[in-house]
């Protein structure tokens, strides 16, 4: 499923080049593909002369730090917002960007979305979205391919990053002759991908491995083993001193069991909200599980904010494992 049109490269660069300030977000909590293209875009319109506010809704996760030369500011009552374009990459929802999105219902300002998520709420007066791309960096390329804007080494590892940690290091379902070509076209720009998998995967703090510990020690399974579920409480967080940034890829540590095809993660927020996240081997598809309350993502990955307590959360989610499976 692609929503764009054959002219929307186009609309999408005359945007750009008719603004001269810039404001770019992304989804509370980014990954990598969201801090990727966040870098890529930012290096790209600072280069064309714009200039640029990168605004996150929530702390940049420490291993993405090296592909920032300093840390983008983060949203709170302080924050100021002057500009005359509005970027958004990696969500079309305004679930997921809280304390912006009430801004945005205000604005008046035109809106470039760049995603690869089916899930939207047309947030955008000119919208990217490629449904059948690994990552929104693929995309992000494409419309630097289409513009003939240089790709410099500092883009090309973001971008790398971007699509790398979509795809499981290209190990998930969703890499295709794509997204391989065009990260071969990356490493020729420069991009080592020895030191990228250093600075992601061998670089972790004490703390996070002191919370994978609690997690595994949650582990279930059900469904005859085919679901497994893991949780963790605010609890879990203070005594092994993590931040919720150390729970990135922590969920497909149980993909590795092998009758194991969906596995959810439920983690309890600050706020008593628990939020879910899914991945699947193909047998379930998560995304309609997520979107029944309120969630959304893709087929093998997705996440959904839930009311607590976290036992009622997990039957919930339980029930809906179930159907799929059946069906």
């Amino acid at each position: 499923m692609i929503f764009m049109a054959d002219n929307d490269f186009q609309k999408a660069v005359e945007l750009i080049n008719k603004s001269g300030n810039v404001l770019l977000t992304t989804h509370i909590k980014p990954d990598g593909d969201a801090c990727g293209c966040v870098v890529a875009i930012s290096e790209t319109l600072i280069a064309l002369g714009k200039n640029v506010k990168t605004l996150l809704l929530s702390e940049l996760p420490q291993w993405y730090e090296f592909l920032f030369e300093q840390k983008p500011e983060v949203v709170s009552e302080k924050t100021s917002i002057d500009c005359d374009l509005i970027i958004i990459v990696d969500t079309n929802t305004y679930n997921q960007l809280p304390k912006f999105d009430e801004y945005l219902k205000r604005s008046d300002k035109p809106i470039l979305v760049i995603d690869h998520h089916v899930t939207t709420n047309g947030l955008g007066n000119v919208e990217l979205i490629d449904t059948s791309a690994a990552a929104t960096a693929l995309i992000v390329f494409d419309l630097l391919k289409y513009t003939g804007w240089p790709i410099t080494t500092k883009i090309s590892t973001a971008l790398f990053v971007a699509i790398a940690t979509d795809t499981g290091w290209f190990r998930f379902s969703n890499t295709d002759s794509r997204t391989l070509k065009t990260c071969a076209e990356l490493i020729d720009a420069g991009v080592n991908p020895t030191e990228i998998y250093h600075d992601l995967y061998q670089n972790f703090s004490h703390q996070r491995f002191k919370l994978m510990t609690a997690m595994l020690n949650t582990l279930e399974l059900h469904l005859d083993g085919r679901y497994a579920t893991q949780h963790l409480s605010q609890q879990d967080f203070k005594r092994a001193g993590a931040e919720y940034s150390d729970t990135e890829n922590l969920i497909n540590e149980c993909q590795r069991i092998g009758s194991v095809e969906v596995v959810a993660l439920f983690v309890e927020l600050a706020d008593g909200r628990i939020k879910c996240s899914l991945r699947s081997s193909g047998a379930a598809d998560v995304r309609k599980i997520a979107a029944k309350f309120g969630g959304g993502g893709h087929t093998m990955a997705a996440a959904v904010y839930l009311n607590g307590p976290l036992e009622d959360a997990k039957q919930l989610i339980k029930t809906e494992v179930e159907k799929q499976f059946l069906n």
